[in-house]
């Protein structure tokens, strides 16, 4: 089992800049991928960013250029820095981690956070 736990959400203007953090526990061994997604209030989720072991991450266009997924193994952290932000990418923002063991994959999802950009 994985716990994921967001924090880092808020309200910020457009312009400005937040930054998220997902803080895993439980077997964290066993992840091999994590991914940042957000749902926006009628909207389906929709993935931001994913990044799998070794590779690069892979960022939805709308984001390119002014999100930074980075992660930070000792501490078993993955943060989003948010640039640039824009009213459009107001949503929860959820973490998600896939994990194998053996030739089982499991997801896992955090509660989510909120960010709200003003115009």
């Amino acid at each position: 089992q994985v716990q994921l736990v967001e924090s880092g959400g808020g309200l910020v203007q457009a312009g400005g800049s937040l930054r998220l953090s997902c803080a895993a526990s439980g077997n964290t061994f066993s992840i091999n991928r994590v991914a940042w997604y957000r749902q926006a209030p009628g909207k389906e989720r929709e993935l931001v960013v994913s990044i799998s072991s070794g590779d690069k991450p892979i960022y939805a266009d709308s984001v390119k250029g002014r999100f930074t997924i980075s992660g930070d193994n000792a501490e078993n952290t993955v943060s989003l820095q948010m640039n640039s932000l824009k009213p459009e990418d107001t949503a929860v923002y959820y973490c998600k981690a896939s994990s194998l063991v053996g030739e089982t994959e499991s997801t896992y999802w955090g509660q989510g956070t909120q960010v709200t950009v003003s115009s």
